[in-house]
């Protein structure tokens, strides 16, 4: 396996970093980085829902959409991201491999890791990371696997509450001080033996992955910034792969929370949009194009969902199905 030492902290360089290894990498690399201040966005979610635009631009937060689902995220030089990109074996979404390995160099460290939930690793009571993963369909038909995670170092805290919107749903099930409370820095969790700072845990942990870790060479670096610019850092991915509607449903699930938003002209639904911090197993732009022209009723709606479990993990057809006729 590649280990790469990434030592980049913009967040447009380097999620085009994670697709650039997708794309065009061989076999397997994993790849420990930071951010600048950022909010990171999942895939499918509505990024006008999900972030305060005006707290990011008054507070230089880049806000950037990844290749992954899942929820929004703040970042910071204090978090210590690390990426998992290999072949698909034909699992699907599968976190336990990639966390389980994770939680043992944690070990190494004195932090008593362990799974929880379906994405997360706790210590010492807290949260201590959170996991993303997709399956990648490259344009020369291959399909890659990336599963991605941040490791809260010494992150600042207070800063999550003016950069991420919270909706009511999640208001209600994880409150505000409830967060708080149960969110962690690895550098403070009883028993850490480590470097105190953010960078040389990074180099620790890439140390646990491989003797001596590589760069990203000049060639790569130069086409990872091209596609940077040409896709990471622009509007129309981050903000403009947001889906308008003109009536939004959301419920919040057990594998994460849905949000359709649709419009509709004498019950016919005109347009269409699926966003929510779920995890994709493919587009579900497929399950947005099946809507348009269908009649918002149950049984018009079934034929085109009958297979939402192959799009939106963990999911059922009539409960997607309710969630747009009745909400």
């Amino acid at each position: 396996m590649r280990v790469i030492f990434n030592e980049s902290l913009s967040p447009y360089f380097n999620l085009a970093a994670e697709e650039y290894l997708l794309e065009r990498g061989e076999g397997s690399a994993f790849m420990i980085w930071r951010n600048g201040k950022s909010v990171i966005i999942g895939k499918n979610q509505n990024a006008y829902a999900e972030v305060d635009a005006s707290f990011c631009e008054k507070n230089a937060v880049k806000v950037v959409r990844r290749l992954t689902g899942g929820g929004a995220v703040f970042h910071d030089p204090g978090n210590v991201n690390f990426s998992f990109v290999c072949d698909d074996c034909g699992e699907g979404i599968n976190f336990l491999p990639y966390v389980e390995k994770i939680c043992k160099a944690l070990r190494a460290f004195g932090v008593e890791a362990a799974p929880n939930g379906r994405n997360d690793i706790e210590a010492g009571g807290a949260k201590i990371s959170g996991n993303a993963q997709c399956v990648h369909n490259c344009a020369d038909g291959r399909k890659r696997l990336l599963h991605h995670g941040t490791l809260l170092f010494s992150a600042d805290m207070s800063a999550l509450e003016g950069a991420l919107r919270v909706g009511p749903d999640k208001m209600e099930s994880k409150g505000i001080k409830s967060v708080r409370s149960r969110v962690a820095n690895i550098r403070d969790i009883e028993g850490y033996r480590g470097p105190a700072d953010p960078l040389g845990f990074a180099r620790e942990l890439c140390r646990l992955f491989s003797g001596e870790a590589e760069e990203l060479s000049l060639s790569e670096k130069a086409d990872i910034e091209e596609l940077a610019c040409k896709k990471y850092s622009k509007w129309e991915w981050n903000y403009g792969e947001s889906p308008r509607f003109s009536v939004e449903r959301k419920r919040r699930f057990s594998y994460g929370s849905v949000e359709i938003g649709y419009t509709s002209r004498k019950g016919i639904i005109e347009d269409a949009g699926i966003t929510g911090d779920f995890f994709a197993l493919s587009d579900v732009g497929v399950l947005s194009e099946r809507l348009r022209g269908k009649a918002l009723r149950k049984d018009s709606l079934r034929a085109a969902l009958s297979d939402v479990g192959d799009y939106i993990h963990g999911a059922k057809a009539e409960e997607i199905i309710k969630l747009i006729v009745e909400g």
